[in-house]
C-alpha cells in the first residue's frame, strides 16, 4: 500500500512540474538574469599556496609576512637587442616615471647579457595597491617600441589568461557536443532541448558561485566544461524515457510518466558521480574541497535543470521532435557481445594481470608540485617572457627567511654563514644592505662616526644620542658615556627623522635633504625587511625550485638559523618551500582520496545492485582503468602535477563508473529471461548509445582542455581525464562484459535481497492489484500484475499490495482511460464500464 501511495505521489508531483511549466520557465528566467550579475561577485584565487593547510610552514610564513611586512609591487623587464648604454638610458627614463621607486640595472651578467638588458623595477606602493597597475601601464607605455618582455605578479594576469583560453575551449566543446548529439540523437529538435536544459543549469552554476566568496582558478575555469561532460547523461536519460513512453502516450502523459521513472534512475546515477567528488572534500590541501564542492553544486543544479526545466522544454519541442526525426546513426554491435562470450575465460584473467601491472607502474609516476618541470602544449606571453629571461640571465629561486627581530649581530652572522654556502647565491637583509660610505643599515655608530657620516655638528650629534638613550631608557649612557655609546645606523636615522618632524632638532637645508633621501631609502627597506616581531632575510638559492637537494637544503637552513636563534621560531617561505609542503600533504591526500572515493561509490553500488559481488567487480574495473591511465604517464615519462592526479582519479571513479553501471544493470535485468550469450549481446546493443554519447563528450572535452591551455594544473586535468575516459570506455565495452559473464555465479551468490513475508489478502469490490500475486481472482492467477480488478480476491501477495480504490483514484483512472482508449479500445471500454458500475 505504501509503495502504491508513493507511486501516486510521484505522479502527482511530476504532473505539477509539467502543468506548471510556465511558472518554472519564469523562475529560471529570473534566476538567469540574476546570475548574469552575480557571476561577477565571486573572487578567484590564483595562488596555489593559499589553499595549503594552516599547519604548513608556507601558510604560516605567508600569514606572518602579511601581518609584519610590506611587499612592494615589482616587475622584471627584459629589453632585447640593446646596448649597455641604451640599457642605462632606459633605466634612467623609467626611474622618472611616476610611481617607480627604484630600478636595478648594472653591467654585471645578472643584468646585461647577450645584448639584452634586465631591469628589476620596484614601485612605491604595496603590491595589492591598484596604483601599481597604473605605474606598470606607464612603464609599458614608455617601453613601447622596444623589443621587451615583462614578468609580473600584479593584478589577475594569470586569471585573465586562463579566462581567455577557456572561452576558446568552451566554444570548441560546444561544437563537439553538437556534433556528438547530431550523431546520437534521433531527431534534430532533441538538440535544442538538451542545450537549453544544460544552458539553464550552467548559468545557475556560474551565478551561484558567489555564495563561496572565493573559489580557486581551477574551479572557476574548468567547472562549466566538466559540468557539461559529467551531467549530460541525466538529460539524455530523461529524453530516452520520454521517447519510450511517447510510443504509447500523448506528450503530456508521456513526460509525466517518463519523469516519474527517470527521477530515481537519474538520482541513483548522480550519486556515484557525487560520491567521487565527495572524496575530494576530504583532502588536506584545500583546493580539493574547493573544486569538489563547486562541482557537487554543479551536479545538483544540473539535476534541478533536468527535473524542473527540461519537462517543460520537451513539451515545447514535442511536435518539432516528431517532425525532425532522422536516421539512427549509431549501429548495432552484436559482435561485441559475441566476442565477450567467446573470450570470457581469456580476457578476464588477462585484465586482472593488467590491473596489477597498472598499479605497480602507476605507483612510479613522477608527481611534481610546481609548474617548472611540466611543459604545456601552448605558451602564454608570461611563460614566454620567463623562458627568455631564464635563457639569458638564469633562473632565480628566492626563499624568504623570517627570524625574530632585534638581534642585528645574530642576523649578520646568519647571513654570512648562508652566503658561504655553495647552495646560496646571495642574501639580502638589513644586516648586509649598504647605506652610506660603506656602512650597512645595522652597523652601530658612535656620535662622532654619525656626525662625520652626515656632516652633523659633533655636539649636536651627542645631544641626539643622549635623547635616544633616554628614549631607550638607557640613562647611564646618557649621563656618563655618551661618546662611546653606539646605535645601529637605521635606528638612529629613524630617530633623527622623528625628532626633526616633531621640531626638537633643526637642520640646515643641505643636511635636511641628505636626511630625507637616506630616510626614504632606509624606511623603504625597513618596511620590507623588519617587522614588529620578525625580520625578513631574502635568500637567493643556486638550486632549482623543485628538487630533492633543494628540499634537503631547506631543512639545513633551519638548522643553521637555529644556531643563532635557539629560542625563537624560524620560518621559510617561497616556491620551493610551498612545493615541499605540497609534497608532504600529497601522500596523505592521495590515500584519503582513493579510499574515500572507493568507499562512497561502493556504498551507492551496494544499494543499487543489492549484491556484494557486483560492486566489487565494477570498482575493480574502474580502479583498474585509473591505474592504467596513470601508468601511461609513467611509461611516457610525463611529469604529473599532483593536483591533477587527485582531481582526475576522483572524477574518473565517480563519472566513469556510470558506464559500468549501465552495462551491469542491463545485463542483470536481461539475465532473468535470457541465457548468458543472449543477455550479453542485447546488453551491449542497448548500452552502446548511452556510453558512446556521454563518454565521447567527456573524453573530447578533456582532450580539448589539455590541448588548449597554458596552465599546468588544467593541462594535466584535461590530458589525463580525456585519456582516462577513453580507457574506461574501452575497458567497459571490451573487458567488463567478460568479467560479468565469468562472475555471474559470484554475483548471484552474494545477493542480499530481503524478501518480504507472503501476505494473504482477501477483498471484494473494485481494487488495484500491483505485484507478484498467487491466488484466486475469479480464477487462479500466478504472475506479476498491474491491473484493476472488480470482484472477489483471495490471494498471496509476494511483492506489492492490493489497494482499495478511492474516489480520487477512480478519477485518475478516468484520465488514463482516455489514453488507453487510443492504444487498446476494447480493454479501455471494459475498465470504464467497471468504474461506472462501482460509482
Amino acid at each position: 500500500m505504501e509503495e502504491a501511495k508513493s507511486n501516486q505521489a510521484m505522479l502527482r508531483i511530476c504532473g505539477f512540474i509539467v502543468d506548471k511549466r510556465n511558472l518554472f520557465f519564469l523562475i529560471f528566467g529570473i534566476l538567469a538574469i540574476f546570475s548574469a550579475f552575480s557571476r561577477n561577485w565571486v573572487s578567484v584565487e590564483n595562488d596555489m599556496a593559499y589553499y595549503l593547510p594552516g599547519t604548513t610552514e608556507t601558510r604560516q610564513g605567508l600569514d606572518l609576512m602579511e601581518e609584519e611586512f610590506v611587499t612592494y609591487g615589482s616587475i622584471s623587464v627584459m629589453v632585447a637587442n640593446v646596448s649597455y648604454d641604451q640599457g642605462e638610458s632606459i633605466k634612467e627614463g623609467i626611474e622618472k616615471i611616476d610611481g617607480v621607486f627604484s630600478v636595478n640595472f648594472d653591467d654585471s651578467s645578472e643584468y646585461y647579457n647577450n645584448g639584452s638588458a634586465k631591469l628589476a623595477i620596484t614601485f612605491d606602493y604595496d603590491e595589492k595597491d591598484d596604483r601599481c597597475l597604473e605605474a606598470q601601464d606607464r612603464v609599458k607605455e614608455y617601453l613601447d617600441g622596444y623589443d621587451y618582455y615583462l614578468i609580473t605578479t600584479l593584478g589577475d594576469v594569470e586569471a585573465e589568461m586562463i579566462n581567455d583560453e577557456m572561452k576558446v575551449i568552451s566554444v570548441i566543446v560546444v561544437v563537439i557536443v553538437l556534433s556528438v548529439l547530431l550523431l546520437t540523437t534521433q531527431a534534430y529538435a532533441e538538440i535544442p532541448v538538451l542545450l537549453i536544459t544544460f544552458g539553464g543549469s550552467a548559468i545557475l552554476q556560474m551565478g551561484t558561485n558567489f555564495v563561496f566568496g572565493t573559489i580557486s582558478f581551477v574551479s572557476d575555469s574548468v567547472t562549466i566544461v566538466l559540468q557539461l561532460a559529467l551531467s549530460i547523461d541525466y538529460a539524455i536519460i530523461l529524453l530516452n524515457r520520454y521517447k519510450e513512453e511517447h510510443a504509447l502516450y500523448e506528450p503530456r502523459e508521456a513526460i509525466i510518466i517518463a519523469l516519474s521513472k527517470a527521477i530515481p534512475e537519474i538520482a541513483g546515477s548522480s550519486l556515484t558521480t557525487i560520491g567521487g567528488l565527495i572524496a575530494m572534500t576530504f583532502m588536506q590541501y584545500k583546493m580539493g574541497p574547493d573544486m569538489g564542492i563547486v562541482l557537487i553544486k554543479a551536479i545538483l543544479l544540473s539535476l534541478v535543470g533536468v527535473f524542473l526545466l527540461m519537462p517543460g522544454v520537451i513539451m515545447l519541442f514535442a511536435n518539432l521532435m516528431e517532425k525532425t526525426q532522422h536516421k539512427n546513426f549509431i549501429p548495432q554491435i552484436p559482435f561485441v557481445g559475441k566476442f565477450a562470450y567467446k573470450t570470457r575465460y581469456i580476457i578476464a584473467p588477462i585484465f586482472f594481470v593488467l590491473i596489477v601491472a597498472g598499479y605497480m607502474i602507476s605507483s612510479r609516476c613522477n608527481y611534481v608540485f610546481g609548474d617548472s618541470t611540466v611543459t604545456t602544449p601552448i605558451e602564454n606571453d608570461m611563460q614566454h617572457a620567463e623562458k627568455l629571461m631564464e635563457e639569458n640571465f638564469g633562473a632565480t629561486n628566492l626563499v624568504a627567511m623570517m627570524v625574530p627581530t632585534g638581534n642585528y649581530e645574530a642576523e649578520k652572522q646568519l647571513i654570512n654563514e648562508l652566503e658561504s654556502r655553495d647552495e646560496v647565491d646571495h642574501c639580502q637583509g638589513l644586516a648586509n644592505i649598504e647605506a652610506l660610505n660603506g656602512y650597512t643599515l645595522t652597523d652601530k655608530l658612535t656620535p662622532r662616526q654619525f656626525s662625520e657620516l652626515i656632516d652633523l655638528d659633533y655636539e649636536v650629534a651627542k645631544l641626539v644620542y643622549a635623547a635616544y638613550a633616554i628614549n631607550d631608557e638607557d640613562y647611564a649612557k646618557a649621563i656618563n658615556g655618551i661618546e662611546s655609546y653606539s646605535v645601529p645606523l637605521i635606528d638612529m636615522f629613524m630617530f633623527v627623522k622623528q625628532e626633526v618632524d616633531e621640531g626638537y632638532v633643526t637642520l640646515d637645508d643641505e643636511l635636511m635633504d641628505t636626511l630625507n633621501d637616506a630616510y626614504e631609502q632606509m624606511n623603504f627597506g625597513k618596511k620590507q625587511l623588519k617587522g614588529e616581531n620578525y625580520s625578513r632575510i631574502l635568500v637567493y638559492l643556486t638550486l632549482p625550485e623543485e628538487d630533492e637537494e633543494t628540499y634537503a637544503f631547506l631543512q639545513e637552513m633551519h638548522t643553521i638559523a637555529e644556531k643563532y636563534y635557539p629560542d625563537g621560531k624560524v620560518l621559510l617561505c617561497g616556491n620551493s618551500v610551498s612545493q615541499y609542503d605540497l609534497k608532504n600533504t600529497f601522500s596523505r591526500d592521495n590515500t584519503v582520496v582513493n579510499i574515500m572515493s572507493i568507499l562512497v561509490v561502493l556504498v551507492v553500488l551496494l544499494f543499487t545492485f543489492k549484491s556484494a559481488g557486483m560492486p566489487v567487480l565494477l570498482i575493480i574495473v574502474i580502479q583498474g582503468s585509473i591505474w592504467i591511465n596513470f601508468s601511461c604517464s609513467t611509461v611516457l615519462q610525463q611529469n604529473m602535477f599532483f593536483l591533477s592526479y587527485l582531481i582526475v582519479s576522483s572524477i574518473q571513479m565517480g563519472a566513469n563508473i556510470d558506464y559500468a553501471i549501465v552495462i551491469a544493470s542491463r545485463y542483470t535485468e536481461l539475465r532473468e529471461t535470457m541465457t548468458r550469450p543472449e543477455a550479453i549481446i542485447d546488453t551491449m546493443n542497448m548500452s552502446f548509445p548511452t556510453i558512446v554519447t556521454s563518454g565521447s563528450m567527456l573524453a573530447l572535452a578533456g582532450i580539448t582542455i589539455g590541448k588548449l591551455t597554458s596552465n599546468v594544473a588544467i593541462y594535466n586535468i584535461g590530458q589525463t581525464l580525456g585519456r582516462g575516459t577513453i580507457i574506461s570506455i574501452i575497458i567497459t565495452m571490451f573487458v567488463l562484459p567478460q568479467i560479468l559473464l565469468v562472475g555471474d555465479a559470484i554475483i548471484a551468490k552474494t545477493a542480499f535481497v530481503m524478501n518480504m513475508p507472503i501476505k494473504t489478502k482477501e477483498a471484494t469490490g473494485l481494487m488495484r492489484v500491483d505485484g507478484i500475486v498467487r491466488g484466486h481472482i475469479n480464477g487462479n492467477v500466478m504472475g506479476t500484475m498491474h491491473a484493476v480488478v472488480r470482484g472477489d480476491i483471495s490471494a498471496y501477495v509476494e511483492a506489492g499490495d492490493i489497494t482499495p480504490l478511492s474516489e480520487e483514484d477512480m478519477a485518475e483512472l478516468d484520465k488514463m482511460a482516455v489514453i488507453e482508449e487510443k492504444t487498446n479500445p476494447v480493454k479501455a471500454e471494459e475498465e470504464k464500464e467497471a468504474c461506472d458500475d462501482e460509482k
